[in-house]
C-alpha cells in the first residue's frame, strides 16, 4: 500500500518578524519517496532514480535516522548478503498516517521532511512494537 502527500503547511516558507526576512528552508513541496531501497551501506534509492545518504541517530529512547536527498557516486549496489549489520532496514515503504513500513515490518515516523536551499532532508524514528 501507498500514500503520498506533501508535508503539512502547505509548503510555505517560514515568517520573518519584523523585518519581514523569509526563513531559509520550507517544508518540502514534494511527496515523500514512496519506497527506499537499501543500495550499499548508507546509500538509499528512491523511486524517482534518487539516492539518500543515512545517517543514524542512536538514544536511549530512539532510532532515528536522517536521510539526505544528495546524488552521489552510487557504484555497484550490494547484495543484502554482502550489507554489513545494521540497525536500518532493506527497505521502507510509504504508507498512510505519516510513516514508513520496513522489511522488517516495523513502522517508522516521519518526524520532518525539510528542503534547504534545494537539498531535502527527511529524519523517520522507528516506532515501538504495538
Amino acid at each position: 500500500m501507498s500514500g503520498g502527500g506533501a508535508t503539512g503547511g502547505g509548503g510555505a516558507t517560514g515568517g520573518g518578524g519584523a523585518t519581514g526576512g523569509a526563513c531559509p528552508f520550507t517544508v518540502s513541496r514534494s511527496l515523500h519517496p514512496d519506497h527506499l531501497w537499501i543500495w550499499r551501506p548508507n546509500v538509499y534509492v528512491d523511486e524517482m532514480d534518487r539516492t539518500w545518504l543515512s545517517i543514524t541517530i542512536e538514544t536511549e529512547i530512539s532510532l532515528q535516522v536522517l536521510l539526505r536527498q544528495i546524488e552521489v557516486s552510487r557504484g555497484e549496489a550490494l547484495q543484502p548478503s554482502r550489507l554489513p549489520p545494521s540497525r536500518l532496514p532493506l527497505m521502507w515503504q510509504l504508507y498512510p498516517g505519516r510513516r514508513y513500513r520496513s522489511s522488517d515490518s516495523g513502522f517508522w515516523r516521519i518526524v520532518y521532511h525539510i528542503e534547504i536551499n534545494g537539498v531535502e532532508d527527511m529524519v523517520l524514528e522507528q516506532l515501538p512494537d504495538p
